[in-house]
């Protein structure tokens, strides 16, 4: 009956039809402009012609993903009218769909999400294989679903599930699907068609009430006035209290389902647009629409590194132990890949092996493992005190003491225990790579491996290429960062690479404040107010004093026009007082555990004593300008970074700073938020603070962006 470039019909005798998704071109089908206008010539056909029923599959490994979500910047720079106009479209696919004088199943293979999930709900049945994973993301994307996901369902559901799924934006599995009524059946994958079409088959012979079903899709809410008013005012202060006021969608979606409960779906789901168009103009939508583009580009340039790779990562090895090899080592075994954990100490491999055991035991609590899940990981974790076995290894993580000499010593003997075209890899924060290699008979084989503490948590991995390093080197080491589930980002080697090249600036703007006379206690509520996870302070006292001020070091050697300072920093006196940060209980706060184990923060008095010898004067100082000198310098030094082509570009530059530093998701990066005041306001602002030094002071990118009226991203 039809065959475009997403969708194909069929009729069979029986008067079946058959609509099968499948966008040419592409490893997954998406809910593009193309489909939209697709599934509208489908529905002339279903609508003229003498169908009994539809079945609706898909012909790829998944259903549908969604949107397609790289058509959303033109879409939303349009304007409200445009954007409710784009909605409007699908709407009316749906709403066709849901008024077909037949009954329509749908056998959903995969993914579902957004607007393929709300595809599904506009069918009468939804019928699942084991292997399904659906929900409502877009919440994440600073927006609330726009296809009637917030109208079909609470109606199919009930409002208290729907609220979850919307509001939260989680992916759920097939059981969660069918224990919400979401699935009508869960089946194996080998039996998901032939049961779509048993149920299909019931409600064309009258054995399921489909029309029941759909009256309810399109009639108001089933809750009275003070049930409707208790649900959704309780559900607001909970979410609102959850998502925190830097992300107003979940909230939104919550307001769009109230407002729309005592209306039918046609009005409900106009009301849904509204509140869609509204959260689309804001800059957070702008923002995490521009994260979710920047991470397909992060993934596209990482499979394109691991093409590159000759050979596959089978077994693995950590030289050092303790908290960050353990860390190591359970990852790389969670994800399959058999890893050594290799200390020269026994105390080390026990440490190494306890955090495994740890992070573990709470993947078992919290029931997304089974014990004998648990025991297969540990068993691809082999704990040694030589070298046996090593000329067996793909690739070797060094991650022994941060010291120069230590670490040359150690890669000139791994040198010699594995294959000619084993890759060995530095987890050094600091410390070049050109540098390390020089110890190293063959170069070419070495790069940068930098994780972020804890591992099991940070998703970046900056894989750093010295003067030497061969691509192959960097496609094997991208290959097993991906392995690994990180998300890898290729840098040149310098003092810091990018992450901490980047955060060392805006932790000296920190110091300066501080030095000025400002409370520290103030700028660390001031910047987690601004959308950090945690402010300056407190961050320093989780890397560390010690590392820190060691990391400043070689920070001022490498950059001394910049980064190196004339004053005694508040970070001096910490570690000269040997007030380390948490390893301590002691740093910028006291530490105590709390009821769950964890260090809380506590202020501390003596510290503000502490710190008075290195306090000159008493600065008064605006929020906003607080703010702006601890910002600068970081955006500075970032622009410095893209110019050298230490990171190849603007988008991976703020991944980095959003999955290596927590900068603000909502926010966008470092670049997109001066996209958002706009260079000219940056660089205005950062003259307004030209005294302070190097630091302060715009590069020519920058300079020239604002005198082209430039962004950075289009």
């Amino acid at each position: 009956m039809y065959q475009g470039k997403a969708l194909s019909l069929t009729l069979a005798p029986d008067g079946i039809a058959e609509l099968t998704f499948d966008l040419q071109g592409e490893s997954v089908n998406k809910f593009s402009l193309q489909t939209v206008a697709e599934l509208e010539q489908v529905l002339d056909l279903l609508e003229k012609n003498p169908v009994k029923g539809l079945l609706v599959k898909s012909a790829k490994d998944v259903f549908i993903v969604g949107a397609d979500i790289m058509e959303f910047g033109a879409v939303f720079a349009a304007g409200p009218e445009q954007i409710t106009g784009h909605l409007a479209k699908n709407n009316r696919n749906l709403c066709r769909l849901e008024d077909l004088p037949f009954p329509t199943v749908v056998a959903v293979n995969g993914f579902a999400l957004g607007g393929g999930l709300e595809f599904c709900l506009a069918c009468d049945y939804r019928v699942a294989s084991t292997a399904a994973k659906v929900g409502l993301p877009e919440t994440k994307l600073g927006i609330i679903p726009g296809w009637g996901g917030t109208v079909r369902l609470p109606r199919l559901v009930g409002l208290d599930t729907a609220v979850e799924w919307i509001a939260a934006g989680k992916e759920n599995g097939a059981e969660e699907g069918l224990k919400a009524h979401v699935f009508d059946s869960v089946v194996d994958p080998a039996r998901l068609l032939d049961a779509a079409r048993h149920t299909l088959n019931l409600a064309i012979a009258g054995k399921l009430d489909y029309q029941t079903r759909r009256n309810r899709k399109k009639a108001p809410l089933q809750l009275n006035f003070i049930e409707s008013m208790m649900a959704f005012e309780t559900s607001k202060a909970f979410v609102g209290a959850q998502a925190g006021r830097n992300y107003p969608a979940p909230v939104t979606a919550i307001k769009a389902m109230q407002k729309a409960a005592d209306k039918g779906r046609d009005e409900a789901l106009q009301i849904e647009a509204e509140g869609f168009a509204k959260m689309a103009q804001t800059p957070v939508a702008q923002s995490l629409v521009g994260i979710f583009v920047n991470d397909q580009l992060l993934g596209k340039k990482a499979k394109t590194w691991e093409k590159k790779a000759d050979k596959k990562i089978t077994r693995a090895a950590v030289l050092g132990a303790g908290i960050m090899g353990g860390g190591i080592a359970y990852q790389s075994a969670l994800k399959g890949v058999p890893i050594k954990m290799k200390d020269i100490a026994q105390k080390g491999i026990d440490i190494g092996l306890a955090e495994a055991n740890k992070l573990l035991s709470k993947r078992v609590e919290r029931k997304k493992m089974t014990p004998s899940e648990m025991g297969n990981v540990l068993n691809r974790i082999e704990p040694a005190l030589a070298y046996d076995g090593f000329e067996q290894i793909d690739i070797v993580v060094e991650a022994v003491v941060e010291n120069p000499k230590v670490k040359k010593s150690v890669l000139a003997e791994v040198e010699t225990k594995v294959n000619p075209d084993t890759v060995i890899a530095s987890n050094t924060s600091t410390i070049s790579i050109t540098y390390l290699a020089e110890s190293l008979s063959r170069p070419e084989n070495f790069c940068g491996m930098h994780f972020f503490n804890p591992v099991h948590m940070m998703p970046l991995v900056e894989v750093i290429r010295g003067e030497k390093t061969s691509d192959v080197a960097v496609a094997r080491t991208v290959a097993y960062a991906n392995a690994m589930g990180k998300k890898p980002i290729v840098v040149k080697d310098c003092p810091g690479f990018l992450v901490n090249r980047v955060l060392f600036p805006y932790l000296a703007g920190f110091a300066m404040l501080v030095r000025d006379g400002v409370d520290f206690l103030r700028i660390d509520k001031l910047m987690e107010t601004w959308g950090w996870p945690m402010g300056p302070a407190y961050l320093l006292d989780v890397v560390g004093i010690d590392t820190a001020v060691h990391a400043e070091k070689v920070m001022a050697e490498g950059f001394p026009e910049r980064m190196q300072r004339n004053f005694t920093s508040c970070t001096d006196a910490l570690f000269a007082a040997g007030r380390l940060g948490q390893k301590t209980d002691k740093g910028f706060y006291n530490y105590e555990l709390d009821k769950k184990g964890k260090p809380a923060k506590i202020a501390a008095a003596e510290v503000l004593e502490l710190l008075k010898p290195v306090i000159n004067g008493s600065l008064d100082i605006s929020d906003e300008d607080i703010i702006a000198r601890m910002l600068i310098p970081m955006a500075t030094e970032l622009a410095r970074c893209v110019e050298e082509g230490i990171v190849e570009s603007p988008a991976e530059a703020d991944m980095a700073l959003v999955y290596g530093t927590g900068f603000p998701p909502f926010r966008g990066g470092v670049f997109r938020w001066i996209d958002s005041i706009g260079a000219q306001v940056f660089c205005d602002m950062a003259a307004r603070f030209g005294d302070l030094g190097p630091l302060y002071q715009a590069p020519a990118s920058l300079l020239a962006k604002a005198a082209n009226n430039q962004k950075f991203y289009g």
